[in-house]
């Protein structure tokens, strides 16, 4: 079965913000995301809404609701008071939860599982008493995966930057070889895998036959990027295919 693709639009609003006019449009570029066969958008909405903002969360969700019913919404984003409310009131099919700080460029590590514990299980108890699926954004490393467990999280979602942006082919060969561990040990705890961050064209292929189980995969910044040259449906097709569709 082939890897899912959700099409994070944080780039997208991004460039819009840049002159604060209504293009290009966020809901707009997410129909044609999902009429090529996307299975889902992501969004992560900062604090600073610097990309995503408020009303970009609702209106993708109404979107999805009318017109793409089989699509999944995946919101992440650190759990503090405002965005667990902010879940609550949408009720997202997945909440993706990342241990950034709100000044971060972007995510760059996962959760450290133990330190976290209480929190996580505490906010995770709490959004799957909603409804909602949690994923818990999670190092390439097996041995953290017991603790991953425990916090009651339905899925991991592998950070894959280190592998995403090695330059040097064994640096690259060794990640993915953690990559490859962390998902057949969080497959055998009976945790679902994501996998998401610096995936590309390139890396992508190899990562998903390697690694078969992961579910699905959140792209951004290389799909918006390669969009500027394909166009976002063609893009869509091209990362679908990538994905082993």
């Amino acid at each position: 079965m082939p890897t899912h693709l959700s099409v994070n639009v944080n780039a997208v609003a991004q460039l819009r913000n840049r002159r604060n006019l209504p293009w290009p449009s966020v809901t707009g570029l997410a129909r044609i995301a999902l009429e090529a066969g996307a299975a889902g958008i992501t969004v992560h909405p900062r604090p600073d809404e610097r990309h995503i903002r408020r009303h970009d969360v609702f209106d993708l969700a109404a979107l999805l609701r009318a017109d793409f019913p089989a699509a999944e919404f995946n919101i992440e984003g650190y759990p503090d008071e405002r965005f667990l409310a902010l879940c609550e009131e949408v009720k997202p099919h997945q909440v993706t939860l990342v241990p950034d700080d709100p000044a971060q460029a972007t995510s760059d590590h996962g959760w450290d599982v133990h330190r976290d514990a209480d929190l996580l299980k505490r906010v995770i108890a709490r959004l799957k008493a909603k409804g909602m699926r949690v994923s818990i954004f999670l190092d390439a490393d097996p041995a953290l995966v017991p603790a991953a467990k425990a916090t009651g999280t339905d899925r991991i979602e592998l950070y894959t930057g280190p592998y995403g942006h090695a330059a040097d082919a064994a640096v690259q060969a060794s990640e993915l070889k953690k990559l490859v561990a962390t998902t057949a040990a969080a497959t055998a705890a009976g945790l679902a895998v994501n996998a998401g961050h610096d995936l590309t064209l390139d890396n992508l292929p190899p990562l998903v036959a390697a690694a078969p189980a992961i579910a699905e995969v959140s792209i951004g910044h290389a799909l918006t990027a390669d969009a500027l040259i394909h166009g976002m449906a063609e893009t869509v097709r091209l990362y679908k295919k990538a994905c082993g569709g």
